[in-house]
């Protein structure tokens, strides 16, 4: 039998339960995968809490590595045996398990350098990284980049990937302790957002010009901050919500405010062509595989206690990334 992280109606962490249910042989297109390791994101509370529809019951996460177990009809990707990591957005849920069926066109070659727990503390967060530093914007050596949450997961990759493209990092923290961290990964200069004024400190640190990019994993509470962070014709790059959605923007403040773009980009859209992925995923996992690249896996959780895991990424005091182990 199969253990598995399910829930039955929306709410808080305490709508998670483990069960046992049958996974079943995979169909034509499918792999069934023996899990290793498990990551947690913040995506997944927005399923848990209904953000994200989807019907009930349901299983939960969508990123995890592990070994191929068993192949269906007209699969060519992977083969059982087969080291592999996923991640995705959407249907199926269930990677909060300890074997999962997916569709084979999610998975990813894991390389033997890379073990379990990296792969899944880092396919998703460093797959975004990944798009956010080589897709999102042609960065110029010496650019100067605000990043938001920069001791999270995203923004730990994120900081690390930008100091290798020669970028000055300017992070936002909430305390000494993710300082501390920040700048161990990267971070040239920080700004405690909760108590000081994060678009005036902006312009002090790069003499009243703002910054030609901002990459906002926060949403609701620091959009403002940040358009007023950009200098003119800077781009705003809202790849999360963290702190509740972002509210609707007035197109004629962006001129206002210089000329400013704004994007809501997904991570399906940049590893939804197989050969773009793969190139992203190898550059990545070649980083980290020489360590240019650190990830940091900061919390681990058994997959029985996904209800605190979820509650400890909703306060915030969490750093770096979060996995569940089985």
């Amino acid at each position: 039998m199969t253990q598995a992280i399910r829930f039955h109606s929306v709410g808080g962490p305490d709508v998670l339960s483990l069960e046992e249910i049958v996974v079943g042989e995979p169909g034509p297109g499918e792999a069934r995968v023996r899990h290793h390791a498990i990551g947690v994101n913040f995506a997944d509370t927005y399923y848990r809490t209904g953000l994200y529809p989807v019907p009930l019951p349901n299983g939960m996460g969508v990123e995890a590595a592990g070994v191929v177990e068993a192949v269906g009809p007209g699969v060519t990707e992977v083969a059982p045996g087969d080291r592999v990591t996923y991640t995705y957005t959407g249907s199926p849920l269930g990677a909060y398990s300890t074997d999962f069926v997916l569709p084979a066109r999610h998975l990813i070659a894991l390389p033997d350098e890379i073990s379990f727990e990296t792969a899944a503390a880092c396919t998703m967060r460093g797959l975004t990284a990944g798009y956010l530093m080589r897709r999102i914007h042609d960065y110029k050596p010496g650019d100067t980049i605000l990043l938001h949450a920069a001791a999270g997961g995203v923004g730990l990759i994120v900081a690390q990937w930008a100091k290798l493209l020669g970028l000055r990092v300017i992070g936002t923290v909430s305390t000494e302790e993710k300082a501390a961290l920040a700048k161990a990964n990267g971070v040239d200069e920080i700004i405690y957002y909760k108590r000081e004024n994060v678009a005036e400190r902006v312009r002090e640190l790069t003499d009243g010009v703002g910054v030609p990019v901002v990459l906002d994993s926060i949403g609701k509470a620091t959009v403002d901050a940040s358009l007023d962070s950009l200098a003119k014709r800077g781009l705003l790059v809202c790849f999360g919500t963290s702190s509740g959605p972002i509210p609707p923007i007035d197109p004629m403040q962006l001129a206002i405010k210089g000329s400013l773009f704004v994007t809501r980009p997904g991570l399906a859209d940049y590893i939804a062509d197989p050969a773009e992925r793969a190139e992203l995923a190898g550059e990545l996992f070649g980083h980290i595989a020489a360590g240019r690249i650190v990830i940091n896996v900061n919390q681990r959780y058994p997959l029985a206690e996904a209800a605190r895991a979820h509650a400890d990424l909703e306060s915030g005091a969490l750093t770096g990334s979060t996995i569940l182990t089985v």
